[in-house]
C-alpha cells in the first residue's frame, strides 16, 4: 500500500519524507488556505521534497473551461504532479480531456461506487473515495471503499483507489484488509501508527537490562 499524507504544510511533509515511507501527497483548497503560505510556493516546495511521489493539487472553479485552465496551469509547476478534481458533472469530462493528454488526475470527493464507476472511465489515476465524512453521518465509509476496491479489480481499471478522509490508524488498517491502493492521512495519524503500548514497555525492559549489565556496543 502507497501512504500518502494529507497537508497544506511543506514541514510535515518534510518531515515524513524523512522516515522513508512516503509515496505521495494530498492537498486541498482548505490544507492550503490554513498554510499561510502561497499555492504555487506550497506545491512546488512539496514537490522538491519528494520528487518520486505524487503531488495532488487541486483546481478551484466549478466550471469545465476554467478547471481545465487552472489544471493546465497547476500542471506546468512539477513533474510529478497530479491534477485533483472534484467529482462533478463538469469534473468527469475534465478528468477524461486531461489523462487523454497524459496529465494524471486525481479525482476527490467521491463518496458512491457510482461515482467511482465515472472516475474510472474517465482514466482517472487515482479515485479518492472519502471514509470519515461518510462515519461523521453514522453509516460505514469502508464499505464503499470494498465495493470500489471489488470494482476496479472485477473492470481492470487502470486506477488505483486512494483513502481519504481518514480518522484514526484503525481506517489504514481497514483499507489493508480491504486492498485499497493508497492510504491518505493527516500527518499527526501517520505519527499515531508508529505507536503501540507493547513496543514502548519492550524497548524500556530492553534499554533497562543493557543497561544493568553495564554493556557497551563500542
Amino acid at each position: 500500500m502507497k501512504l500518502f499524507v494529507d497537508t497544506g504544510q511543506v514541514e510535515e511533509v518534510q518531515q515524513a519524507a524523512q522516515w522513508g515511507i512516503l509515496d505521495g501527497v494530498t492537498t486541498n483548497p482548505s490544507l492550503i488556505a490554513q498554510s499561510g503560505r502561497g499555492f504555487k510556493e506550497t506545491v512546488q516546495a512539496m514537490c522538491e521534497i519528494l520528487p518520486e511521489g505524487a503531488i495532488s493539487a487541486e483546481v478551484v472553479s466549478a466550471t469545465e473551461s476554467e478547471m481545465l485552465r487552472e489544471a493546465y496551469e497547476i500542471a506546468t509547476w512539477a513533474p510529478n504532479i497530479v491534477i485533483k478534481v472534484p467529482m462533478t458533472k463538469a469534473g468527469i469530462p475534465v478528468t477524461s480531456r486531461l489523462t487523454s493528454e497524459g496529465i494524471r488526475v486525481n479525482m476527490t470527493l467521491v463518496f458512491s461506487v457510482s461515482q467511482a464507476l465515472l472516475a474510472a472511465k474517465a482514466g482517472a489515476t487515482f479515485i479518492s473515495v472519502f471514509v470519515g465524512r461518510v462515519d461523521d453521518i453514522s453509516n460505514d465509509g469502508m464499505n464503499t471503499i470494498e465495493e470500489v476496491v471489488g470494482m476496479v479489480d472485477t473492470y481492470g481499471f487502470d486506477s488505483e483507489v486512494l483513502v481519504a478522509s481518514i480518522r484514526h490508524p484503525m481506517h489504514v488498517v481497514e483499507s489493508i484488509r480491504l486492498g485499497a491502493h493508497i492510504a491518505t492521512m493527516p500527518f499527526k495519524i501517520m505519527q499515531q501508527m508508529f505507536a503501540h503500548p507493547l513496543s514502548d514497555i519492550g524497548l524500556e525492559r530492553f534499554t533497562e537490562d543493557w543497561r544493568k549489565a553495564g554493556l557497551s556496543i563500542f
